[in-house]
C-alpha cells in the first residue's frame, strides 16, 4: 500500500524531539504522531491490569485481548486503549519506570509498528520515537536524529518532573534486543543542547524546504 510522505524524527529520552515534532508537524499542516505515548499506553494498561509487565507471556497475551486504535485530535494522534485515552496517567511515575522494558518485548513492538506504518496511509507524518528511520519508516528520505548532551537531557527530564536516569534508558533503549535505539545511516543529526525549540524547528523545516517539502498552503 502507498503510504504518504513520512518525516521522521528519531532520539534518545528527553532530546526534544516531542516538542520538535508537534511544532514542525503543525508548521507543515502534517498529523504528529508520539510512537512513545502508544509503548506507555501498552505499559499503562499492563500495569492497571496487574499484568508483570517482566513477564513477556503475559503482556503478550494482554496485547492479543487489547484493542487499540489511532484517531486524530487537533492535529496529533490519540492512541485509544479499549477505547479510553490514558491521557496524563502515560508521564506517570509508575508508566515511566516500565515502559523501556515494555519496549524490549517482540510482540510488542511488532503490533505497535503494524498500526505506526498504518498511520501513513491516510495523511503525510511527522512521527517521533526510537526506531522510525531504522525500523518504521527505513525508507523515507527524510530523517532526523535530535539529541542533545547527557547533562542537558537529564535536567529537561527533571523540569518534567520525571526522575528518571537518562543515562538508564539510554543503555536500556540502546542494547535492547528488538528495534535498538540507533542512527539511520542517512538520518540527519543535528544537537539541541544549545538551541531553542523555534530554532531546531526552523532548522528541520529549512532542511525539508531544501528537499522540496512545502507546506499545503505554500
Amino acid at each position: 500500500m502507498q503510504h504518504h510522505t513520512v518525516i521522521a524524527i528519531d532520539g534518545p529520552a528527553a532530546s526534544g524531539k516531542s516538542s520538535v515534532s508537534k511544532a514542525l508537524a503543525s508548521r507543515l499542516g502534517y498529523l504528529y504522531v508520539n510512537t512513545g505515548a502508544m509503548y506507555r499506553a501498552v505499559t499503562w494498561l499492563a500495569l492497571r491490569l496487574g499484568v508483570d509487565v517482566g513477564d513477556a507471556a503475559a503482556v503478550e497475551h494482554l496485547m492479543q485481548q487489547a484493542a487499540f486504535e489511532c484517531v486524530k485530535r487537533d492535529g496529533s494522534s490519540s492512541f485509544l486503549v479499549n477505547g479510553e485515552d490514558p491521557a496524563d496517567a502515560l508521564v506517570s511515575p509508575e508508566v515511566n519506570a516500565a515502559v523501556s522494558q515494555i519496549a524490549t518485548l517482540q510482540e510488542v513492538r511488532r503490533r505497535l509498528v503494524s498500526l505506526q506504518r498504518d498511520c501513513a496511509l491516510n495523511q503525510p507524518l511527522v512521527m517521533e520515537g526510537r526506531d522510525i528511520g531504522t525500523v518504521v519508516f527505513p525508507e523515507t528520505p527524510y530523517k532526523f536524529y535530535v539529541d542533545a548532551s547527557a547533562e542537558v537531557r537529564a535536567a529537561r527530564r527533571a523540569g518534567q518532573g520525571l526522575e528518571d536516569s537518562v543515562n538508564q534508558r539510554d543503555a536500556m533503549d540502546k542494547t535492547r534486543k528488538e528495534s535498538p535505539l540507533l542512527i539511520a545511516s542517512d538520518a540527519q543529526r543535528i544537537d539541541t543542547s544549545h538551541m531553542s525549540l523555534n530554532e531546531v524547528v526552523d532548522e528541520i523545516f529549512s532542511r525539508l524546504q531544501a528537499a522540496g517539502i512545502r507546506p499545503p498552503s505554500a
